[in-house]
């Protein structure tokens, strides 16, 4: 009988213990819980650079500059709700370039409801033209309106000519459409490639001196800050005239990878001839597996420039 209560005691102290470990196995714990996600971990080339190799969405409603009517730098639902509606309704009824169903779906939105990609000045506005800069908008201004209307492709804006659009950077910004933008990384340079007007900058990462010559999009140069990739942009021409730049323009971007699909772009842009201080931005730009596609812009100019003139020439017969 002894021998009975033992193994009966013993049976329901196993069954206890079992029964105590599978209910424990059962509790999710903040250590292993079930279908819990491994940490993301920065992915590396095979040399061992920071890998940012992919194609990238920047497209968003959020302005450059904040609007004189906002006095706050991120806006609360309510006034984010608003503000969307009112410019999506602006935009169905104006006459756009491209038209409203060319809009990205990203311009839609506001970016984390902020009123600005402008973050410092904490105005979020671009700071004062200086003097000469100012004197150099009204003569350009004056020049164009005495050249009066085209009459050779010399006389059209360089978007117009498929030369560079201004979203296309440095530093690149939002647009109604073709907000993409692809790395392609080497051991001695990073490509930065634009859909909108398929523009490609070839930054050398090697530490070589910055080029003499003027360009369309300046001379770019890189290096690792830590995880940051920094891209550092002098030498632009002088007719580049971003927002009435001179060729003292200089732009340092910063690209930096926070998750798998999040890349953080942040730019500052100085030019004492043009601004009376430095001013920078930031915005997001999100991982995608969509391909950039051919923006072929020249071929879709052939009737286009065409009709500019055509246009144009009948007008002054006409004297207007």
């Amino acid at each position: 009988m002894r021998e009975r209560r033992s193994l009966a005691i013993g049976l329901a102290v196993l069954a206890l213990v079992v029964g105590s470990a599978a209910t424990h196995a059962q509790r999710p714990t903040e250590h292993a819980s079930p279908g819990a996600k491994k940490p993301w971990s920065e992915p590396r080339t095979p040399w061992g650079d920071p890998d940012i190799q992919a194609v990238w969405i920047y497209a968003t409603m959020t302005p450059l500059e904040r609007p004189r009517d906002l006095s706050t730098d991120v806006l609360t639902d309510e006034q984010a709700g608003k503000y969307e509606d009112d410019i999506n309704a602006r935009r169905a009824v104006t006459n756009n370039t491209a038209g409203p169903d060319w809009w990205d779906p990203g311009t839609r939105t506001l970016m984390n409801r902020r009123s600005s990609l402008i973050v410092d000045p904490p105005t979020g506005r671009i700071p004062p033209m200086t003097p000469d800069a100012q004197r150099r908008t009204a003569e350009r201004a004056q020049a164009r309106r005495a050249r009066g209307a085209p009459d050779s492709p010399e006389d059209l804006g360089l978007n117009e000519r498929c030369i560079l659009w201004a979203t296309a950077g440095p530093p690149m910004l939002p647009g109604p459409y073709n907000n993409t933008v692809q790395f392609i990384q080497t051991r001695d340079d990073v490509v930065i490639f634009n859909e909108m007007i398929h523009d490609a900058r070839i930054v050398p990462m090697k530490g070589q001196p910055h080029g003499t010559v003027p360009q369309w999009m300046g001379d770019s140069r890189g290096h690792w800050d830590g995880h940051t990739l920094v891209v550092d942009t002098i030498d632009f021409s002088e007719k580049t005239g971003f927002r009435g730049s001179s060729d003292k323009l200089h732009v340092v971007e910063r690209f930096t990878r926070v998750n798998a699909d999040t890349l953080t772009y942040r730019f500052t842009v100085e030019d004492p001839a043009t601004w009376t201080a430095p001013w920078t931005g930031e915005l997001t730009m999100t991982r995608t597996n969509e391909p950039i596609y051919e923006y072929a812009c020249h071929e879709g100019n052939y009737r286009s420039l065409a009709g500019i003139f055509s246009a144009s020439r009948t007008d002054a017969q006409k004297g207007r």
